[in-house]
C-alpha cells in the first residue's frame, strides 16, 4: 500500500531514505530549513555522494517533493520520520538540541492521528522524552516509533533496501502495522520490540563492530612483535561461524560519522546511569593509540632516510564516500603537519571536504596518485580506494624520492611491492 510519508532532515540518512521510499513507491515529502539545499533537491542535485542514489533519484523523482514548510509535511503526510543530525558535544555526549526542536514544532502542528517516527542516533529514553513533550502541546491521538538506520556509507541503497534486519521499536498494534505496511515490499526479517530497546540496538551493534576493529588491531600490534602475519591471523579466525571474517582488517582504526560519535555517546549513556563500560572505553583508546602509531611510523623511516615529503593517498574515512567527518587520514595530516612535514594529497572523491578540513600548510592536493607520488619520500596508504591497489607501482617507485610504502591497510601484497623494489611496511605483517 502506498503511503504518504514526511522525511524531515535532508542529510545523508534523510535523502537516502527518501528516494529508497520513493522508490518503493510512497509518496515521500522532505522539509529541511535550508533552503538552499532545498532549492537544489527541487532542481535534481543530491547534495552528498553515494553510489547508485542519483540514478535511483532520476527514477522515482515523481514520488519525492520537497519543501521548508514543516507545517505542510506534518498536516498532510501520516507517518513522519524524523532524520536531523544528532552530533556529539566536546565531552562525548550526544546534542539533542535539532531534535528537541524538531519534535515542538511537530507538536504544535499535530492536527490528527500520526505515527512519529525517529530513524536519528538518540540516547535511550528519548523515545520517553518525546511522548512526554508532545503531550505538553497536543491531547490528541498520536505514536511514537524508534525505526534505526543501518546505513554504511558507500553501500547505503543495497543496506536499505537488503538489510539483515529492519529495527521496530514501537508500542501499540495501529503504528506497528502502519510500519511494517511501509517496509513490507522489502524481503528482511522485522525485529520488533520496545523503544528503549531499539535505541540501543543501534549503539550496541556499531560498538560491537567497532570493538572486533580494535581487537584485530591490538593483535595486528602483537604480530608486529612476535613476528605473525595479521592477514592470516584473521583469516583463521574468521572462519570460525562464530565469529566471521568482516570487520577483521587490521589497519589504522575506524572512522567517520558513527562509529566514534556512537562508541563516545554509549560510553556517556552507560556513564548516565552509573555503570562504567570498561570494554568499550578500551576500544576508543585502542582506537586513537592505533592512529598515533601509524604517525610513529610514519617519522620513524622518514627519520631514517632523512625525508620530508609524504605522498598520502586516501582522504575519507573509508572507501565509496567523499566524508571526512573523524576520517583517520585528517587527523593524521594534521599531526604530519604540526611537526613540519610536507604532505601530497590525493583522493578520488574526497578532495573537496579535505580541504575544508585542512589548513594550507605544508600540504598540496594533487589531481592524480601519481602526481601525489612525485618526488615523496615515502607513501602513505590510509584509505583503500580499489584504484589505487590497480595502479602502475612500478611507474609509482620511479616517480618516488626513495621507494618507502607504509600500508595502512593492508591493501598491497608484500612480496609483490618488495619485488618491484619498495621497502614495504604494512599494519601487522611481517
Amino acid at each position: 500500500m502506498q503511503r504518504k510519508i514526511a522525511i524531515i532532515g535532508t542529510g545523508y540518512v534523510g535523502i537516502t531514505t527518501a528516494i529508497c521510499f520513493g522508490y518503493l513507491g510512497h509518496k515521500v515529502l522532505c522539509v529541511d530549513k535550508d533552503r538552499k539545499k532545498i532549492e537544489k533537491l527541487k532542481r535534481g542535485a543530491i547534495p552528498i555522494y553515494e553510489p547508485g542514489l542519483e540514478e535511483m533519484f532520476e527514477g522515482c523523482q515523481k514520488n519525492i517533493k520537497f519543501t521548508t514548510n514543516l507545517t505542510e509535511a506534518v498536516c498532510e503526510n501520516e507517518v513522519i520520520f524524523i532524520c536531523v543530525g544528532t552530533p556529539p558535544k566536546k565531552d562525548g555526549s550526544i546534542d539533542l538540541t535539532q531534535f528537541k526542536e524538531v519534535i515542538r514544532s511537530i507538536a504544535k502542528y499535530l492536527d490528527g492521528y500520526k505515527v512519529i517516527v525517529n530513524k536519528s542516533t538518540v540516547p535511550v529514553g528519548t523515545g520517553e522524552w518525546t511522548k512526554e513533550e508532545i503531550r505538553k502541546y497536543y491531547k490528541g491521538d498520536f505514536s511514537v516509533v524508534s525505526n534505526p538506520e543501518f546505513l554504511r556509507e558507500g553501500s547505503a541503497l543495497k543496506d536499505f533496501l537488503e538489510p539483515d534486519r529492519i529495527v521496530i521499536g514501537v508500542e501499540d498494534k495501529k503504528a506497528k502495522n502502519i510500519i511494517l505496511d511501509i517496509y513490507s515490499s522489502i524481503n528482511a526479517p522485522k525485529v520488533i520490540t520496545d523503544i528503549k530497546s531499539a535505541e540501543l540496538i543501534k549503539y550496541a551493534a556499531n560498538a560491537f563492530l567497532a570493538t572486533k576493529i580494535s581487537f584485530i588491531n591490538e593483535i595486528a600490534n602483537l604480530c608486529e612483535k612476535a613476528g605473525g602475519d595479521v592477514k592470516k591471523v584473521a583469516e583463521g579466525i574468521g572462519l570460525d561461524k562464530r565469529i566471521g571474517p568482516k570487520f577483521l582488517n587490521a589497519g589504522i582504526g575506524y572512522g567517520g560519522s558513527c562509529f566514534p560519535k556512537d562508541i563516545d555517546g554509549l560510553i556517556k549513556i552507560a556513564d548516565h546511569k552509573k555503570y562504567n563500560f570498561r570494554l568499550l572505553k578500551a576500544v576508543s583508546i585502542v582506537n586513537e593509540r592505533q592512529k598515533r602509531n601509524f604517525v610513529k611510523k610514519i617519522k620513524r623511516i622518514l627519520t631514517k632516510i632523512r625525508g620530508k615529503t609524504v605522498c598520502v593517498w586516501g582522504l575519507a574515512f573509508k572507501p565509496n564516500t567523499d566524508d571526512v567527518r573523524k576520517s583517520p587520514a585528517v587527523e593524521i595530516i594534521k599531526s604530519l603537519q604540526k611537526s613540519g612535514y610536507k604532505i601530497q594529497a590525493y583522493d578520488p572523491i574526497a578532495m573537496e571536504n579535505a580541504k575544508k578540513d585542512l589548513t594550507r600548510e605544508n600540504i598540496k592536493f594533487c589531481k592524480s596518485a601519481f602526481e601525489a607520488a612525485k618526488r615523496a619520500d615515502i607513501l602513505a596508504l590510509i584509505t583503500e580506494w580499489p584504484e589505487f591497489s590497480e595502479i602502475d607501482m612500478k611507474k609509482i617507485k620511479k616517480l618516488m624520492r626513495h621507494p618507502y610504502i607504509l600500508d595502512g591497510r593492508n591493501q598491497f601484497n608484500p612480496q609483490e611491492m618488495r619485488q618491484i623494489g619498495f621497502y614495504y611496511e604494512g599494519m601487522g605483517r611481517k
